[in-house]
């Protein structure tokens, strides 16, 4: 499998590269990224055929999305997929600061707004910072902050900017998985396109599979699985690890700890195993990983091109590294 290969997004009309890059990184998460840095991991993320690039206002607060915008401006609009996510604005005194930002702009912050009018006003701002007349995806952000309006108010937003043909798809961001199948139940027909599931369709918390990822495949709706190396639980410890310092629970070291024996058997990095996993299941459209250098980027697709056997997937679902029964990718 290759970063640049493109399969379509669900029912959306819009084809999107296999590997995604995430934004969060080049807009400050944890450690600061210089501007030549930031630019040079989009400019490699689009060498290596990597076509889908999803951001959001909270990233660096509007840092991430000004980034992403001096990048892409130049390029082909028609050729790659630009995700961006609504319900918070960035705007001075902003409440809902987040101390995960390294270099945000001084006296600005976000500020939570998932009503009808607050999603227009974000969509509008965001366009602006990334100097583009139109984004492809958005999501509706962390919609269980506010859930009732988050589907109410903030749906039909995005639902009449769709309607139109203002953007080409509807989704939701989430990192718990029973929010965004409460979300799909809710919503008015016809509903999200795409769900953003961050960190619970990996190697350490399938929880997807409770409910959410067979409700997308019976739907059509498409998923990008997020946070596949769960927040670099999977990675070495080092700068810009947030557990580098902090103690890992045991049943998740005893995980990593046999995920690490079993992908070692077979000759096959942790991360490459780790990146595969999700196209298991045919739902999953792409896969969309941070990075904060073009070595990174050089990685993660190099992780995702590695072959996989069988028998490593066979292996782990006997050792109860993966649930019995569930999907696995296909070999190779």
């Amino acid at each position: 499998m290759r970063a640049d290969d493109l399969i379509p997004l669900g029912r959306t009309g819009l084809r999107v590269s296999r590997l995604g890059l995430g934004l969060a990184s080049v807009g400050g998460l944890f450690a600061p990224v210089t501007e030549a840095r930031a630019a040079a991991v989009l400019e490699r993320a689009w060498d290596l055929g990597v076509r889908l690039y999803d951001t959001a206002p909270v990233y660096g607060y509007g840092l991430s999305e000004r980034r992403a915008g001096a990048a892409l401006g130049g390029r082909d609009r028609d050729a790659f997929v630009l995700c961006t996510k609504v319900g918070r604005l960035i705007e001075p005194g902003g409440p809902d600061t987040q101390p995960i930002w390294a270099d945000p702009p001084p006296g600005v912050g976000p500020r939570k707004d998932y009503s009808y009018a607050g999603v227009l006003r974000s969509v509008a701002e965001s366009l602006e910072r990334l100097g583009m007349d139109r984004v492809d995806v958005l999501h509706v952000h962390d919609p269980d902050e506010e859930f009732g309006t988050a589907v109410g108010e903030a749906y039909r937003a995005l639902a009449d900017l769709r309607e139109r043909g203002t953007i080409g798809a509807v989704s939701i961001g989430v990192n718990h998985a029973p929010v965004a199948a409460r979300f799909l139940r809710r919503a008015a027909s016809p509903g999200p396109d795409c769900v953003l599931l961050a960190g619970r369709y990996g190697l350490l918390d399938q929880s997807g599979l409770d409910e959410l990822l067979p409700l997308c495949a019976e739907r059509g709706v498409a998923v990008l699985a997020a946070g596949v190396y769960h927040g670099g639980l999977l990675a070495e410890p080092g700068p810009g690890t947030p557990h580098a310092h902090a103690p890992v629970e045991p049943g998740t070291a005893a995980r990593i700890a046999g995920w690490r024996e079993l992908c070692g058997r077979y000759g096959v990095p942790l991360l490459a195993a780790a990146v595969r996993f999700p196209f298991g299941h045919p739902a999953v459209a792409a896969v969309v990983v941070g990075a904060r250098s073009a070595a990174e980027v050089e990685q993660s697709a190099a992780w995702l091109a590695h072959p996989v056997p069988a028998e490593l997937w066979a292996g782990a679902r006997r050792s109860g590294l993966l649930r019995a029964g569930g999907p696995a990718p296909p070999p190779g």
